[in-house]
């Protein structure tokens, strides 16, 4: 079985915990999908109408070879002209206002929903 597919069977805690906030249109109108595929990925939360991804990073992404194909994904994400924003997990336990915010922020600078 291929890691993407062990991904799509399991969320983590605070993957839960945003979705509460994305999911429904809940953000201004918003609609995210969570894990989405894309090709090989699979983004943790995905908007289509702005190609915004957001993605979870937990400490095994402070590894130099989790970096770099942290940064391969990006990469080949952005050759689909999608945005990834990074938080870190326990970004969502301690300033999920934040995370939120920024993620609005984006969405604002991305362009409007659609209805």
């Amino acid at each position: 079985m291929t890691r993407a597919r062990q991904l799509r069977k399991g969320t983590t805690r605070h993957e839960r915990l945003l979705w509460r906030h994305l999911r429904n249109r809940q953000l201004q109108g918003w609609k995210f999908r969570r894990q989405h595929p894309v090709d090989r990925y699979i983004i943790d939360f995905y908007c289509p109408e702005a190609r915004l991804a957001v993605e979870f990073d937990g400490g095994s992404h402070n590894f130099a070879s989790r970096e770099s194909l942290d940064q391969e994904r990006t990469s080949f994400l952005a050759s689909k002209n999608i945005l990834v924003l990074r938080f870190w997990n326990h970004q969502i336990n301690r300033e999920l206002d934040s995370v939120l915010e920024t993620i609005w922020s984006t969405l604002k600078r991305r362009g409007n929903p659609s209805p």
